[in-house]
């Protein structure tokens, strides 16, 4: 049947052939709608290539702690090569030497302070761990039993051994959780303290313990899901931060002397001394007035041991009943001054908590107050005698309960106090790290497992990884570089813990004392501040052998660190970023290899258990 020409000449067409061509017009319309949603088969297929190319390049890599890990295949870029150092620094802290510190003057305990050694005298080799180094037992076994070869001090059982701080069994330390103040056991003493402390119902998610001993209160405190922050300094008493850490335990070295404590303002929900034997009365209060400033307004302060319970003791500790007397009133008076109310006092222990505001402090005006704006201003800065000012606005007066402050917006962010951080990018930024730990839980699917108790972010900013990450089975130190932007409050409030440090020098702890170290565009932000030589060799001095890190930053930047990393004993693979290959921003996973020292410095071991 022939087609008509119209009067126009043009050819006409017919409704069913536009329906067809509409029809297909929405299918294809949908079609490439249902692949972009993800549903899509070939969105699928990408993804699971992708998966599989990340997986195939970290089998390559042992996450598991054998003590000795086989090289599937070395990193093809190598720079220097770094040798052993000598097994003399096995326990070797570059600014807590006790050589160095006796160059220093003892008064105030300065001595005992961060001195760190110039450039000329900085070691550029690998710290050895010691013969027979064993993985620590995993948490919670590890809060009671140590390996003897891991930290081969056995001074403590002797001079406490009628406190039950640790006993020496076999090849391993046990750790009977008892203490100077609480020799029956830090549980029954904390419990004391929560008749009083609302320490069950998460108000209290933050602890400061001074001068700690083995942390064994800090050790009880976690069971009770709260992190404390233990410090002590490195003295006659061997090894005591290190055995914390050895344990499972968040701890550095450190002393109250002449500077101030490295933690922001209205950090911690509680503080404790138990025996700590700091001279509270002396310099006019400068050392409880520290304590006040990174006290959170309505945290509480325990003292227990001298001169609380001085009728008791004063023979034992071998001073006058009117000492005594005239140091506690003292104490009394200084808290009073400093809105301090006392709570409780029974047997060994007291309690004050500080008040909420100082509207109803009788002796706010009788205390020289510090300038607000310098609160936060504390790395290498001389502790001042005056109290610092209570907040005009929140700024971490008020927190919300744990879990819930974990994720929600803090007052220091709320109230505008952490410059170019607004309550949107701070929620933006909690979401971008959940991302970005589950990529890394992929890449190594021993994250969050237990394998890895102690953790550092070398670079925490708000403290985003370590709250996606947060778990009973690990704990997070927080570290907010001193050239960086002052985010450390805001991880505080949100019940986490952390210390500023400055990656030029070394850190406080001992070798081997972390399991994972994270380290986001560190190695970007201290390029030509100092040399980046020094700042992986003490990653490697505090990682633990057969450890792992986790390094993100530039393409360029990555290259020159694991060029450099290549020759320090570590099996390193880079990955592509989260959201590709295009991504300027590259992964750098690395594997600390099984080795330990030998009686010829030139030499190394890798043995096997």
């Amino acid at each position: 049947m022939g087609i008509k020409d119209n009067p126009n000449g043009i050819r006409s067409r017919s409704p069913i052939s536009i329906f067809l061509v509409l029809c297909l017009c929405c299918f294809f319309y949908l079609l490439g709608t249902w692949q972009r949603s993800g549903f899509g088969k070939g969105d699928t297929i990408a993804k699971q290539i992708a998966q599989q190319e990340d997986c195939d390049v970290v089998k390559n890599l042992n996450f598991e702690s054998h003590h000795s890990i086989e090289i599937v295949e070395q990193s093809k870029v190598v720079g220097k090569v770094y040798k052993p150092c000598d097994v003399k620094y096995t326990d070797y802290t570059p600014c807590q030497e006790q050589d160095r510190a006796m160059k220093f003057p003892r008064e105030n305990m300065a001595y005992r302070e961060r001195h760190c050694p110039p450039e000329e005298e900085k070691l550029r080799c690998l710290i050895p761990a010691p013969k027979g180094y064993t993985a620590p037992f995993p948490w919670p076994k590890s809060r009671d039993y140590v390996y003897y070869a891991n930290v081969p001090f056995k001074s403590l059982t002797v001079e406490k051994a009628n406190q039950n701080w640790v006993e020496y069994q076999g090849n391993v330390f046990k750790f009977p959780g008892g203490g100077t103040m609480f020799p029956q056991g830090a549980d029954a003493y904390i419990n004391e303290l929560a008749s009083v402390i609302p320490i069950a119902d998460g108000s209290v998610r933050t602890a400061l313990d001074t001068g700690c001993g083995v942390a064994s209160w800090g050790a009880y405190m976690l069971k009770r899901n709260v992190l404390p922050m233990s410090f002590a300094p490195r003295d006659n008493h061997e090894a005591q931060v290190q055995f914390a850490l050895e344990r499972g335990v968040p701890a550095v070295i450190g002393v109250l002397g002449t500077m101030h404590l490295p933690y922001p303002s209205r950090a911690f929900d509680m503080a404790q001394c138990s025996r700590c034997l700091i001279p509270w009365t002396e310099n006019e209060g400068i050392y409880l007035m520290e304590v006040d400033r990174v006290l959170r307004p309505g945290g509480y302060w325990v003292l227990s041991g001298p001169p609380i319970n001085w009728k008791t003791y004063y023979k034992t500790w071998k001073r006058t009943k009117q000492d005594l007397q005239a140091e506690q009133k003292r104490i009394e008076d200084l808290a009073e001054s400093l809105c301090w109310e006392k709570k409780y006092e029974k047997g060994d222990v007291a309690i004050w908590r500080k008040l909420s505001s100082d509207e109803n402090c009788k002796s706010k005006n009788s205390v020289n107050l510090c300038n607000s704006a310098d609160a936060d201003d504390v790395w290498y800065k001389e502790m001042e005698k005056c109290k610092t000012p209570y907040p005009e606005t929140g700024g971490g007066s008020e927190v919300k309960k744990f879990p819930e402050r974990l994720f929600a917006v803090p007052s220091r962010v709320s109230d505008g106090l952490v410059d170019g951080v607004s309550a949107e990018s701070y929620l933006d930024d909690n979401q971008l790290w959940k991302k970005r730990v589950k990529g890394y839980k992929r890449i190594n699917r021993l994250i969050g497992t237990g394998r890895y108790r102690n953790v550092m972010d070398m670079n925490a900013g708000l403290g985003g990884f370590a709250a996606a990450l947060e778990s009973p089975k690990s704990w997070v130190m927080n570290v907010v570089p001193t050239i960086e932007k002052n985010t450390l409050g805001v991880v505080y409030e949100r019940g986490l813990i952390g210390i500023y440090h400055d990656w030029c020098e070394g850190f406080s702890t001992y070798p081997r004392t972390y399991d994972l170290i994270h380290a986001d565009h560190l190695f970007s932000l201290y390029k030509n501040k100092c040399n980046l030589e020094d700042i992986l060799l003490e990653m490697d001095r505090i990682l633990r052998p057969e450890g792992t890190v986790l390094i993100r930053d530039e393409v360029d930047v990555l290259n020159e660190v694991m060029s450099m990393s290549n020759g320090m004993r570590w099996d390193t693979r880079m990955l592509d970023h989260e959201d590709g290959p295009l991504v300027p921003e590259k992964i750098l996973v690395g594997v600390k290899q099984y080795w330990v020292g030998s009686s010829n410095s030139n030499s190394t071991e890798t043995d096997e258990q």
